[in-house]
């Protein structure tokens, strides 16, 4: 078994965080939902261009994901990856973290 590359403080913590930051995503998508419906288009296509968008947001880890600690790393990496937090909002997390999502962040995304 892989070993853990994170703390008790650090679950702890992400437990503590988890509500705002999806609360902040969630905030910037309902802006981006605002400007697609104040474009000068068919209401209908409106519509179901934001339709389509929520169906596709609604499955990102930035509004909703599972909480278990076996997902946790995992949950982290696709937060950044979406764009609902950045490396900056780990500041407070362990080294061992920091290094495992930074490593694997620049192994697959080249930051």
């Amino acid at each position: 078994m892989q070993e853990q590359r994170f703390t008790k403080k650090d679950w702890a913590l992400f437990k503590n965080k988890i509500a705002d930051w999806q609360e902040s995503y969630m905030d910037k998508l309902n802006k981006e939902y605002i400007e697609l419906l104040s474009e000068n288009d068919n209401p209908s296509d409106k519509f179901w261009r934001l339709d389509k968008r929520i169906k596709e947001d609604r499955k990102k880890t930035g509004v909703q994901l599972e909480m278990n600690r076996s997902n946790f790393i995992y949950n982290i990496i696709s937060l950044i990856n979406e764009g609902a937090i950045s490396i900056v909002d780990l500041e407070e997390f362990s080294d061992e973290l920091k290094e495992t999502v930074s490593t694997f962040v620049e192994r697959k995304f080249g930051v």
